[in-house]
């Protein structure tokens, strides 16, 4: 009898799926969730909302989410002062839904993305898993930075279909030069341009969102999550802003009434109440930049973030380290490069539970510095 590995598609064999580890611990900074719990005055107003819609279950959805969709544009008008038509805003399940969206439709079998390692690993994921070549372009090895000239060069040489770009990045949490995106929509004239904005309400001020851009660029898409900064990654809302070209096309992979009414009722209720929503996003960006401040104290090298998470660099040995915090009942997460791990910002006491157990393992974890 064949095996189901036997029956498994060639390119999946072998792999191992995505997925950080969900331990019950005392203090959680693994997965960039906000540790702050939804307001009463939320909670209160999406049941209230929610009682309205279950006697109604028994017919589909909207298809078109057309109050949620106007209530994003609304979101998004005050937040950026950038006003998108509603034609132009799509969503879906999390925001890794809309990008597997647009790989459904502009990427494929004999067709190549490209994407700046180190950056969000769904990216590969969700092209190769769908039949596209992955390009694994590169950045700075000791900064992270994506210079304008190397993206420029690498673009050139790939010629790609499908671009991503992460700003804030992930996992390194600085944004992204715009003069990068505005050369690679030059440097790479048949593709769609993809800039992931999942951390977009934590950049520090003065940090300008690739939104200003959809508006004169078709090609041009960007991505953002209610799952961070609106504190709702159990609820699973992704959305992004394009071309509405961009958006009809998504309308031909989506599956049927694929945003369920619970899901479209608590998303549109979240954001008619964001200001109690983003209230935490002030003390999160409070306890990112004390980890920049204290790590880099303790002879650590974090990376500047504009995200609600810190990269930090200089141990001898990630693994290790990462199992040493966890034994002191702190959850932070390996994210695969060397000699660095990612930490989220939470909430102050657990900010302290964690430099404290930085401040234990420090000596005897921190990488050696060379002597001149």
């Amino acid at each position: 009898m064949t095996g189901i590995e036997e029956l498994l598609r060639p390119e999946l064999r072998g792999r191992s799926p995505y997925g950080a580890p969900q331990l019950d611990v005392e203090v959680q900074l693994n997965t960039n969730e906000s540790s702050y719990p939804v307001p009463d005055e939320v909670v209160a107003a999406v049941l209230a909302e929610l009682e309205r819609d279950l006697g109604g279950l028994n017919r589909y959805p909207d298809r078109e989410f057309a109050e949620l969709r106007s209530a994003l544009g609304t979101y998004l008008a005050k937040q950026s002062g950038i006003h998108p038509r509603e034609e132009s805003i799509w969503a879906g399940n999390g925001s890794n839904e809309v990008l597997q969206h647009l790989v459904l439709a502009f990427g494929g079998s004999g067709r190549t993305a490209l994407g700046f390692t180190p950056a969000y690993s769904m990216h590969p994921i969700l092209t190769e898993t769908l039949g596209m070549r992955w390009v694994d372009g590169q950045r700075d090895a000791t900064t992270f930075d994506l210079a304008v000239d190397s993206a420029v060069t690498q673009a050139k040489g790939v010629d790609p279909h499908l671009v991503f770009l992460c700003s804030p990045n992930n996992p390194t949490g600085s944004a992204l030069p715009f003069d990068v995106i505005e050369a690679m929509l030059v440097a790479a004239p048949r593709a769609l341009v993809v800039v992931d904005e999942a951390y977009a309400e934590f950049a520090r001020p003065g940090t300008r969102s690739a939104l200003e851009l959809v508006a004169d660029h078709p090609r041009l898409v960007v991505t953002r999550t209610m799952s961070k900064a609106f504190t709702l990654a159990g609820g699973r809302l992704g959305y992004l802003v394009a071309d509405p070209a961009v958006v009809d096309a998504l309308r031909l992979v989506r599956l049927p009434y694929h945003l369920s009414t619970p899901t479209q009722t608590i998303a549109r209720v979240a954001l008619e109440h964001a200001d109690a929503l983003l209230g935490t996003v002030e003390a999160i960006k409070t306890q990112r930049d004390r980890l920049v401040g204290e790590l880099s104290a303790m002879g650590l090298a974090p990376v500047p973030s504009d995200a609600n998470f810190v990269l930090f660099g200089g141990l001898a040995d990630a693994a290790s380290t990462f199992q040493g915090l966890l034994d002191r009942g702190v959850l932070v997460r390996d994210v695969g490069i060397p000699h660095h791990l990612r930490v989220t910002a939470g909430t102050p006491e657990e900010t302290s539970r964690f430099l404290t157990a930085m401040a234990e393992l420090v000596p005897t974890h921190a990488a050696r510095k060379e002597t001149p």
